[in-house]
């Protein structure tokens, strides 16, 4: 039943989203070739005057649609960001494209070309067509799910984020990953994934792979792997890759009730501080500054409630009016603050200059007019 839920929403994902796919043929000096792309902006794209990052699948041909689908679900959802999705076509192309030397497993002949292609003509122009971050994804599979990795030994990765799956690997790759991300200094998500099915010899080193993934120690590197039970090498990618998006893109999603129960039920620290650092958090990793939801003020909230800190509620009331400033919202936590501080007036005054203000999260009118009563009543006010 689960196969078949996920099949009918990446179907209804491509119906929706035919519209905003686009299709160029790209003329490339260093390749001597034109190549196609696949071209997907987010909806609304035509309407705002926002970056996105970028999601880039090599294997084009038969990646893309199953990227872009998921993509758009899941952004539809927001728990992942909006984002531009470029699919390059490899029909046909594969093997030169992925060539590597089997003296020092590096790029050579047309693999050395395809990679300068996709680092000095194709990421520039998509940079200066569309509006983006800098944070990108590549994603690849099989033999491309090897190359993509030589991207991350320049001084300064051309993508921040790699999905490997099932990656068909160079000799010496294992090696070389694992001593480029020990030393890496900027952040770097790292997605490895196989299955029971797998292709046997390239089960074997992305299990190797995943050996030495595990053993890097280092705070810049953010990993996930996952070994699924029953997809073949083909049907991999169906499973992998939106569990790869939400490990990428994690501190992204709205707090979860899990987030709620593990980590800000057990803080030492400002819950109200925690929910600042989140959203800094993506606007450092992503280039995205985002508005803090209202799931997550509601989260604090109960946080705050539960663990009976209830001065967290000035903080937490004056970041709701800086969020929402049109909206009661941040007048009902401030009330709150008064309520539970030992301030009736001052709470009752609050919750009733929030009367002119807009509903929003639940929170109405009504509900800011009998928090004031119930005060007036209990204290004779």
């Amino acid at each position: 039943m689960r196969k078949l839920i996920f099949l009918f929403i990446v179907v209804f994902s491509f119906q929706q989203i035919t519209a905003q796919i686009s299709y160029k043929n790209f003329e490339s000096q260093i390749l001597g070739e034109s190549r196609q792309l696949k071209i997907q902006l987010p909806r609304g794209y035509d309407k705002s005057d926002k970056s996105y990052p970028i999601v880039f699948t090599f294997d084009g041909d038969y990646l893309f649609e199953l990227v872009a689908g998921t993509v758009d679900y899941y952004a539809y959802w927001d728990d992942i960001p909006e984002c531009i999705v470029v699919g390059v076509s490899q029909f046909s192309k594969r093997d030169d494209d992925t060539a590597f030397s089997e003296l020092n497993s590096l790029p050579i002949d047309k693999g050395e070309a395809f990679f300068n292609f996709v680092g000095q003509e194709l990421m520039p122009y998509i940079n200066k067509t569309y509006r983006t971050e800098k944070f990108k994804v590549a994603i690849g599979h099989d033999k491309t799910a090897n190359f993509i990795n030589y991207f991350l030994f320049k001084e300064d990765p051309l993508f921040q984020a790699y999905i490997a799956l099932s990656p068909d690997l160079a000799p010496d790759m294992e090696s070389f990953l694992s001593d480029r991300l020990n030393g890496i200094e900027s952040k770097i998500f790292y997605y490895l994934a196989t299955s029971s099915n797998d292709v046997k010899s390239l089960k074997e080193k992305t299990e190797a792979l995943q050996v030495k993934l595990a053993a890097i120690d280092n705070k810049n590197v953010l990993k996930a792997y996952d070994n699924f039970d029953g997809p073949s090498h083909y049907s991999l990618p169906a499973y992998a890759l939106p569990k790869a998006l939400e490990s990428i893109f994690l501190v992204f999603q709205p707090i979860s009730k899990e987030e709620y129960q593990n980590t800000l039920l057990k803080l030492d620290s400002s819950p109200v501080d925690y929910l600042i650092e989140k959203y800094e958090t993506i606007e450092e990793l992503f280039g995205i500054k985002k508005q803090i939801s209202i799931n997550d003020f509601r989260a604090i909230a109960a946080t705050i409630n539960k663990t009976e800190q209830f001065d967290y509620f000035e903080d937490l009331g004056k970041l709701a009016r800086k969020q929402y400033p049109e909206t009661l919202l941040g007048h009902y936590y401030l009330g709150r603050y008064y309520e539970t501080t030992g301030h009736p007036k001052k709470a009752m005054k609050t919750y009733q200059s929030g009367y002119v203000l807009q509903e929003v999260g639940g929170i109405t009118k009504d509900q800011m007019l009998e928090l004031s009563q119930q005060l007036k009543v209990d204290f004779g006010l």
